[in-house]
C-alpha cells in the first residue's frame, strides 16, 4: 500500500481513500497496525478541526433518523459532515449487521457526506476500538462536522466522550422520570439532552419529559466547563426536522463559550493523554494473546480451578512470565 498516495487523497477529501483508510486502521494484523501508524503520523500535521459530537440514546429512540435529519440540516448550511455509526456485535457469533447506511439514504448520497458504520466487537463503552483514529482520518479529510453515534446500551456508554467535544443524549418522550434524570453516569457528562420524536400525539407528554430533565439538571454539580444554562433539555422531532437548527445553534453556543475559556484545547489535552494510556493497556493486554502466555494461562488456570494455588499468587506467577521474570514452582 502506498501510503503516501493515500494519504495525499485523503487530504483532498477523497472519500474512496478514507473508506480505505478506515478499513486499515480497524484491522488487528500486525503489519497493517504498523501501516496505520505511519499514516495517521503522515496526517498528524493536517491542522485540520472538526467539531466532534458523540451522540447516545437507548435503542429505539430514532439516532439513525436524527442523525440523517441533522445531517441534511448541516449540509444545507454549507458544512460537510461524517458520521461513524457503532454497530452492536452478537456475543455469539461476532457478527454485525452495519445497516446504519442504508437507515441514512438520504445522507448517503450526499457527496459532502460520508457514513461509515463499524462494529463495535468486544469493545465496551458504546464505541468501536478505532473510533479515534477513525475520526482523527475524517478531520483530515476535511470533513466540518464529525458525528460518533454510539451502540446505545444505556448508561454506560461513556467513553465515547473522551472523543468528542460534545456530548448529544437523545431520549424519547415517557422514557423516565425525575429521578431517572438524576442518575449518574451518562447524565453527568451529557452536555445537551434532546428529547425526540416530538411531534403529534407524544408533543404533549415530550414537553413533560423535557421539563423533568430540565429539572434534574438543575439538581447536578455544576461543572466548570458549562457556561451558564448548560446542560440544558430540548425538544426536536427528527421526522418533522423541528428543534434541529435550534440544536444546533445550542451547540454552536457552547462550542464558542469553550473556546474562549480556554476549556476546548485543554479538554483535547486530557483526551490525547487518555488515549494514550488505553493504547499502553491494550498493548499489555495483547501480550496475553500470544502462544507462550496462552499456555501458561492455560496451566495456571487448570491449577486455580483445582485448588493447587490461590488466583493471587496464580496472578502473580503469570506476571512474572510476561515479564520474563518466571521462576518454576
Amino acid at each position: 500500500m502506498d501510503l503516501a498516495q493515500l494519504s495525499d487523497r485523503i487530504l483532498t477529501g477523497d472519500r474512496r481513500a478514507l473508506a480505505r483508510a478506515i478499513t486499515l486502521v480497524e484491522s488487528s494484523r500486525a503489519d497493517h497496525r504498523e501501516q496505520a501508524r505511519e499514516l495517521l503520523e503522515r496526517l498528524r500535521g493536517s491542522g485540520r478541526e472538526a467539531i466532534r459530537i458523540g451522540l447516545s440514546g437507548t435503542p429505539g429512540v430514532g439516532k439513525s433518523t436524527f442523525t440523517e435529519a441533522f445531517g441534511m440540516m448541516l449540509l444545507g448550511q454549507g458544512l460537510r459532515v461524517a458520521v461513524l455509526a457503532v454497530d452492536p456485535s452478537s456475543a455469539r457469533s461476532g457478527g454485525s449487521i452495519l445497516g446504519d447506511k442504508t437507515r441514512m439514504d438520504r445522507l448517503s448520497r450526499e457527496k459532502d457526506a460520508f457514513i461509515r458504520p463499524s462494529p463495535s466487537q468486544s469493545q465496551l463503552g458504546g464505541v468501536a476500538r478505532r473510533s479515534r483514529e477513525a475520526v482523527a482520518l475524517c478531520e483530515a479529510a476535511g470533513f466540518d462536522v464529525v458525528i460518533i453515534e454510539t451502540v446505545g446500551v444505556g448508561q454506560s456508554e461513556t467513553v465515547v466522550a473522551e472523543m468528542s467535544d460534545l456530548f448529544v443524549l437523545l431520549l424519547a418522550p415517557a422514557g423516565g422520570d425525575e429521578l431517572q434524570g438524576v442518575k449518574r453516569g451518562i447524565m453527568e457528562i451529557a452536555d445537551l439532552i434532546l428529547i425526540n420524536k416530538a411531534d403529534g400525539d407524544l408533543k404533549a407528554t415530550a414537553t413533560r419529559t423535557c421539563a423533568d430533565y430540565a429539572g434534574a439538571l438543575r439538581l447536578l454539580r455544576k461543572r466548570p466547563q458549562d457556561p451558564q444554562g448548560f446542560p440544558k433539555a430540548m425538544m426536536v422531532s427528527a421526522l418533522a426536522g423541528t428543534g434541529l437548527t435550534e440544536a444546533w445553534d445550542e451547540m454552536q453556543a457552547l462550542i464558542g463559550w469553550r473556546r474562549e475559556a480556554g476549556w476546548w484545547e485543554r479538554r483535547r489535552a486530557e483526551q490525547a493523554r487518555y488515549w494514550f494510556d488505553q493504547e499502553v493497556r491494550n498493548a499489555l493486554l495483547s501480550q496475553l494473546e500470544t502462544g507462550t502466555a496462552r499456555a501458561a494461562l492455560d496451566r495456571l488456570g487448570q491449577a486455580v480451578a483445582e485448588g493447587r494455588v490461590t488466583p493471587g499468587a496464580a496472578a502473580r506467577e503469570m506476571l512474572e512470565t510476561l515479564s520474563g521474570q518466571h521462576t518454576a514452582v
